[in-house]
């Protein structure tokens, strides 16, 4: 039995390995474009050094970047340029696909779009009577630590694009994607907005790094916070398991 743990964990190590060093290559190719072949290897290896890997670079901020050797304006405007193709890439994807059926894929693009970010956004995922995506709306930024959604803002917005129903999502700069007070505050404004006006709103999502936080999946109940609060402290699910 224990010849059989050393084989999985030697096989485990061996494949970190390789996944790291298939990243550091992935990023020595990145980098040719804009050092033009000059230094190539010594910068990947000192953004790796210093972020961890292409996740970590690729989530950087301009600044960041800018403070590793090597690392001039073109190279880390070049970056950042990659991180938002990316981005923009999934979204399109998404529009016009059931959200529902596709929950998964919707879970994967609102964690990439929101890593990184140094500070909350919080956006609004809209969708028509057969819970298409018809758009993706940032409806605020805030600060370090919080930011301010106006439910009027966000009704007016489904009532500008036809929507009949509606998915918010937040990230947390915290490290912890669990609700806090003032989430569930803003949670229960939004419903009761949308339950003015017969607006589904299918759940309240939070990131934060690697997980996410469904409301719906831990008991939430539209009118009815208090089976909710019952379970706030539910499942926090990494990334690599993202499923509905």
């Amino acid at each position: 039995m224990d010849g059989n743990n050393s084989e999985n964990r030697a096989e485990a190590e061996g494949a970190e390995r390789r996944a790291e060093r298939a990243g550091r290559e992935l990023l020595e190719h990145l980098l040719s474009y804009p050092l033009k072949d000059r230094g190539v290897r010594e910068t990947a290896e000192a953004l790796i050094e210093r972020f961890g890997g292409i996740r970590g670079v690729l989530d950087a901020t301009g600044e960041e970047l800018g403070s590793v050797s090597g690392v001039g304006e073109n190279t880390s405007v070049f970056l950042k340029l990659i991180k938002e193709v990316a981005v923009s890439y999934r979204r399109e994807r998404l529009m016009g696909k059931d959200a529902i059926r596709h929950w998964k894929e919707l879970l994967e693009y609102l964690c990439l779009a929101t890593s990184g970010e140094k500070v909350e956004k919080f956006l609004a995922v809209y969708l028509n009577e057969r819970n298409e995506v018809i758009a993706i709306v940032v409806l605020s930024e805030g600060a370090l630590n919080g930011t301010t959604i106006y439910p009027r803002k966000a009704i007016e917005r489904a009532f500008d694009l036809d929507a009949r129903a509606i998915i918010f999502a937040h990230n947390h700069t915290s490290g912890d994607a669990c609700p806090s007070g003032s989430d569930v505050r803003t949670m229960m404004a939004l419903d009761q907005a949308a339950l003015s006006v017969k607006l589904i709103i299918h759940d309240h999502l939070i990131f934060c790094k690697d997980t996410y936080f469904s409301a719906r999946e831990n008991g939430w109940i539209i009118g009815l916070p208090a089976s909710f609060k019952r379970a706030r402290r539910g499942r926090v699910i990494p990334e690599s398991s993202l499923r509905r």
